[in-house]
C-alpha cells in the first residue's frame, strides 16, 4: 500500500476554509452582542409634557372719570377808536316838493272786534207774549196788494226780547213778500212780552214768531 503525501495546497485550502466559517461565527457574534448592549444600555426616553399654561385674572377697577368744567370765555379786547374820526351829518332835503294829492301807503285798519251775544237762546223761564197769539194775530192787516195776488203764507220773525219785555232788533227771516213781510214786522214790534228769568233775574232772550196770512173764501 502506498503512502500517499499530503500536498501542501490541500491543507492551505482546508485550513482557509475553517478560518472563514470562525471568521464569520465570531462577526456574527460580535453583532449579537453588540446590539443586545445597544437595546440594554440605551435608558427609556422621558415624554415631555407640555406644561399648560397658567392665566390669571385681574380685577380690574372701574375709575370714574371726573368731568373738568370748561374754562371761562376770556374778555372780550377792547378795541380803541380814534377820537379824529367826524361822523358826517345826514343832510335832508326839507325843500322836497310833496305830493299831498297822491295816495298814501297806510297800514290796514285792525279788524273789528265782534261783539259777545249779551243775550240768551234758552233760559230757564222763557218770555211770554201778552194777550197770546190771537191778540197778536188780530192786530194784523192783511196787505191789499197781497189780497189780489193772492198771496198766502207765514212770515217769520226774529228779535231779543230785552229785561223790560221790549221788542229789539227785530227783522224778517222768512217771507212771502206782497207788503206781508213789512204788516208782520210792524205787528211783532208792537208787541210786549213778559222778561225771560236767568237765576232769577230778567235778561234778554232771542225769540221768533210766526205771522200766518191766510185769505177767506
Amino acid at each position: 500500500m502506498r503512502n500517499e503525501r499530503k500536498s501542501p495546497k490541500a491543507d492551505l485550502k482546508r485550513s482557509y476554509t475553517v478560518y472563514l466559517e470562525a471568521g464569520l461565527i465570531i462577526a456574527l457574534l460580535f453583532m449579537i452582542t453588540a446590539v443586545k448592549v445597544t437595546i440594554e444600555t440605551e435608558p427609556p426616553k422621558a415624554i415631555a409634557l407640555d406644561e399648560q399654561e397658567v392665566v390669571e385674572m385681574e380685577e380690574v377697577i372701574q375709575t370714574k372719570q371726573i368731568e373738568t368744567p370748561p374754562p371761562p370765555p376770556r374778555p372780550p379786547v377792547p378795541v380803541e377808536v380814534p377820537n379824529d374820526e367826524i361822523i358826517e351829518d345826514e343832510m335832508i332835503d326839507l325843500d322836497a316838493e310833496l305830493d299831498m294829492d297822491a295816495p298814501m301807503d297806510l297800514p290796514p285798519p285792525p279788524p273789528e272786534e265782534e261783539e259777545e251775544e249779551d243775550f240768551f237762546v234758552v233760559v230757564e223761564q222763557m218770555p211770554e207774549l201778552k194777550g197770546g197769539m190771537a191778540k197778536l194775530q188780530g192786530s194784523v192787516k192783511y196787505p191789499e196788494m197781497a189780497r189780489r195776488a193772492g198771496i198766502e203764507g207765514r212770515v217769520t220773525v226774529q228779535f231779543i226780547v230785552n229785561e223790560q219785555g221790549k221788542v229789539e232788533n227785530a227783522q224778517v227771516v222768512r217771507g212771502i213778500g206782497g207788503g206781508c213781510d213789512e204788516e208782520a214786522l210792524k205787528a211783532v214790534q208792537k208787541a210786549s212780552f213778559t222778561p225771560g228769568m236767568q237765576r232769577g233775574r230778567p235778561v234778554r232772550v232771542q225769540y221768533a214768531l210766526s205771522i200766518n196770512f191766510r185769505l177767506e173764501n
